[in-house]
């Protein structure tokens, strides 16, 4: 071996053979400093005059770390350098690769992963780690039901082309609070009768714009929230909705409903009913006393019961237009209630103007067949403390016009912003 290698041999001692080496109060790992093994030995001559091998390998790593973290940062700069020209040609941020969501699944699988409970997440769904009880299904394209953790309470399923709903579906899902399955195409007779029975905390229950015929049996008496409108059901009795205590919202809407029974008896809480869109030629029997907002429209009515709205004590909207109602059909001082805030009776075939209460305040007449006029369907008296508080009369597409409105309705009618005819 020539003279001059074995003296720079001697010279240039060798890294110690354990995994980290002591240098002052640093412990430095030494596994990183043999891939930087080439900025080891040329660094190594240049520091030559350090006397003792202890200090000449605390030195020697110190600036062999320097160098490894000084070139890492190089590569780093050089590579946002090269990538900065072409997004920006693209017009996208370049750095939206640290923070944008990949794809459906790629943020909520990935962070899933490292939390606890997470991983019970079916791939087609999203499962927030913030939001750990909620499962996101909608708008996947699912034909079937995927699999419910025990642990989520908000589950969403619209938007998607279900057909069924067999028992072993929820079978673990007992601790649901909302299910909304709106926007699929589920049938009547593939959903299980027991699928409702064990959810016991079930609130809010979604099925609007399916294919049911029916409403699906065993119904949990927690629900508060029920819509099943734009449907395809003929009926509903009463043991569809028995026990209901606690619901207060039903849209039954946009079906084919003909006969309703004394079905809504047992609806104690309820405060707003919306069966428009029907089959029905009467008023169903025993509304529900609570009722806030009654809507009826575009049914086959032409009758009302005697004291139709006087057992309520909370009713302010009444929704009546397109039926087939008559001057006939409509008994004495029905619509007189006190509490009453806005009533529509357009598209009819009424001739008068019914009787109505001062405390009403918005009053839709259009569209019927009146000849006339009437002021005393607003005002039996008319002087300064009684006039009407109505503010939107509207009575376009009638037989009057503009002409037939008596002078002294001024008086009457003195909060009015709006009388159209």
């Amino acid at each position: 071996m020539p003279a001059d290698t074995q003296e720079r041999e001697k010279s240039s001692p060798h890294l110690p053979s354990s995994a980290a080496m002591q240098c002052g109060h640093l412990v430095v790992p030494l596994y990183p400093l043999l891939m930087c093994k080439a900025f080891y030995h040329q660094t190594s001559d240049k520091i030559a005059t350090i006397t003792t091998e202890a200090s000449y390998s605390c030195v020697l790593t110190k600036i062999t770390l320097k160098i490894c973290v000084t070139m890492a940062m190089r590569l780093v700069l050089v590579f946002l350098s090269a990538l900065l020209p072409f997004s920006l040609s693209q017009g996208r941020d370049p750095l939206a690769w640290l923070y944008t969501r990949q794809s459906p699944g790629y943020y909520y699988g990935s962070v899933q992963a490292l939390t606890a409970g997470g991983g019970d997440c079916p791939e087609e769904c999203d499962c927030p780690p913030t939001f750990p009880v909620a499962m996101y299904c909608d708008g996947r394209g699912l034909t079937a039901m995927p699999s419910i953790p025990s642990r989520i309470k908000y589950l969403y399923l619209q938007n998607n082309a279900i057909t069924a709903v067999p028992d072993s579906a929820v079978v673990n899902a007992t601790n649901l609070v909302w299910l909304m399955m709106h926007h699929n195409q589920l049938r009547s007779d593939a959903i299980g009768t027991k699928v409702f029975l064990k959810l016991e905390g079930l609130e809010r229950l979604y099925l609007q714009h399916n294919n049911l015929t029916s409403i699906p049996p065993n119904l949990p008496r927690s629900l508060r929230d029920l819509r099943i409108n734009h449907n395809h059901i003929e009926k509903v009795t009463p043991a569809d909705l028995e026990g209901m205590d606690n619901l207060t919202i039903l849209y039954l809407h946009d079906n084919a409903v003909s006969d309703m029974g004394a079905s809504l008896k047992a609806l104690k809480s309820l405060t707003l009913l919306d069966i428009s869109g029907n089959k029905l030629t009467k008023v169903p029997d025993a509304l529900p006393e609570h009722l806030h907002q009654l809507y009826l429209e575009s049914n086959s009515i032409d009758s009302l019961p005697e004291g139709f709205l006087g057992g309520f004590t909370q009713l302010q909207y009444v929704r009546m237009a397109r039926n087939q109602l008559t001057d006939k059909g409509i008994p004495a001082n029905t619509f007189n209630v006190t509490g009453l805030v806005e009533l529509d009776l357009s598209f009819n075939k009424l001739e008068r103007i019914p009787i109505v209460s001062t405390t009403l305040q918005h009053l839709y007449l259009q569209a019927n067949q009146i000849k006339e006029f009437t002021l005393g369907s607003f005002c039996s008296i008319v002087d300064v403390t009684n006039f009407s508080k109505l503010q939107t009369l509207r009575l376009d597409g009638n037989e009057i016009d503009r002409r037939d409105i008596p002078s002294e309705s001024a008086l009457c009618l003195r909060q009015a912003s709006s009388i159209e005819v």
